[in-house]
């Protein structure tokens, strides 16, 4: 008995493990700070929120109200951080320089940069060995940037790495079509940033296809019919494994959240007015080379005309790669932990519908591990930040043996809910009014050139 509390008490002064600096991972640390829990945060890229990084020329469908943590905002306080005006709309550069770097910058050295995790596992155990498994804590492989190895002990592992770095493939059956590979120079998985001339350069005055159904491919049909009307020949090629219906373009006028709404009306008058042509029932198995430019080629054999380019917006993914030799409990669809997924299923769930949900969805069979913020959702496209807080908020509660907090439900979601989405809208001309994010009463929101809202889960 005597090695067994000696052996917990070991593990309850070792860190928590938290993986990614992104805008969850970073509520994370600031709940385990406030909870007296030593948080090591292990971030993969260069600087907090390397990812969001990436689509810094993003505008949120979420105001500032909705994307800052509690806990977070109790830590950079004191430091005089100025909270931005809460009415209004990040792009994903403002978020990461006016928010998650500051945040980053409290917590100091409890965050350590370029540190990949490789492998997470119980200390002494692979996943098949049962004896003394749950006494036993974690031990998390880690890579510099440099190459240097590492093992860290952790009590317990919050996992919010995220989805961005894993980008569903052009294959309809899942994995990559014929050819995909290696036409890698010529495809996409990203909303393009039109007002970086080189990105610009690659699609004025020339064919693209735009492959995927959801609202970042809705964005990007309308960037390219804004870019066509400056740049003759410019022309979207969109592909859809599905055909036309009457739920296509979203909701329309109809939808809760207007800026999404819009964005598929948007869609639709691109298509409309001839800058872009719909390709239904198209599930790609191949892609093949003429000269400098691409053919899709479907199962059915249809072969299209050739582009120049490929975006590849099919939707992203969570590497569990690293998670092998845990014991977790994922749906069988979703890749999301068991008892989460029914109330995310996206054939069910609209964003507005995802209730707030803590420790006790988010448990898997090996104790003390935590797929968190977006990573929780799989392939799921609906989360949103408010939810992602309030996990770490309870999943920290349950750490530090607060279950009554852990339990409790802190979070009430507006009716419509916080979608992230992807969508493109100019910053609202009373943007410094309340009411004017995804989740006030609907109101028309014009649509136009403006920098487009994040793709689904970003916020």
């Amino acid at each position: 008995m005597a090695a067994s509390i000696n052996s917990v008490l070991t593990t309850d002064q070792l860190p928590v493990v938290v993986i990614g600096a992104g805008p969850i991972g970073l509520a994370a640390a600031a709940h385990l700070v406030e909870r007296g829990i030593e948080p090591l945060v292990l971030e993969a890229g260069p600087t907090a929120g390397s990812a969001v990084r990436d689509w810094s020329h993003v505008r949120l469908f979420s105001t500032w109200g909705e994307v800052i943590d509690s806990a977070a905002e109790k830590l950079l306080a004191p430091t005089g951080w100025v909270r931005p005006d809460a009415s209004a709309y990040p792009t994903g550069g403002d978020w990461a320089d006016k928010y998650l770097q500051p945040l980053a910058d409290v917590l100091g050295d409890k965050i350590r940069y370029g540190a990949t995790v490789t492998g997470v596992a119980r200390a002494g155990r692979d996943r098949i060995v049962d004896a003394g498994r749950d006494e036993q804590p974690f031990t998390v492989h880690v890579q510099s940037a440099d190459g240097h190895e590492e093992r860290i002990t952790a009590r317990a592992v919050i996992d919010a790495s995220g989805t961005w770095s894993v980008p569903s493939p052009m294959g309809a059956d899942g994995l990559p079509a014929l050819g995909e590979k290696s036409a890698a120079d010529r495809i996409s998985y990203r909303v393009p940033d039109l007002k970086d001339p080189a990105v610009r350069a690659l699609y004025a005055g020339k064919r693209a296809a735009v492959v995927g159904s959801g609202s970042s491919a809705f964005t990007t049909l309308a960037l390219l019919a804004d870019l066509a009307k400056e740049e003759d020949g410019t022309h979207a090629v969109w592909i859809l494994r599905r055909g036309i219906g009457a739920n296509t373009y979203g909701g329309g006028e109809a939808d809760q959240l207007p800026a999404r709404g819009a964005l598929g009306l948007r869609a639709k008058e691109a298509v409309d007015a001839g800058h872009a042509s719909a390709v239904t029932g198209f599930r790609t198995q191949a892609v093949e080379h003429d000269g400098d430019r691409l053919i899709l080629v479907a199962e059915d054999s249809r072969r299209l005309d050739p582009v120049d380019e490929v975006i590849v917006l099919t939707g992203l993914r969570p590497d569990l790669s690293f998670l092998s030799e845990l014991r977790l409990g994922l749906d069988e669809r979703l890749q999301a932990p068991t008892a989460l997924a029914p109330l995310i299923d996206p054939n069910v769930h609209s964003c507005g519908t995802v209730y707030p949900h803590g420790v006790n969805e988010l448990s898997h069979p090996e104790q003390g591990v935590y797929l968190v913020g977006m990573k929780s959702y799989g392939r799921a496209p609906t989360f949103l930040a408010m939810t992602g807080y309030e996990q770490v908020r309870s999943i920290t509660a349950a750490i530090a043996g607060d279950q009554e907090a852990a339990e409790r439900v802190e979070l009430t979601l507006p009716e419509t809910g916080v979608c992230g989405g992807a969508g493109l809208f100019d910053e609202p001309e009373n943007a410094e009014e309340p009411g004017g994010g995804c989740c006030a009463t609907p109101t028309t929101l014009h649509i136009g050139i403006g920098a487009p809202a994040t793709t689904s889960g970003s916020c």
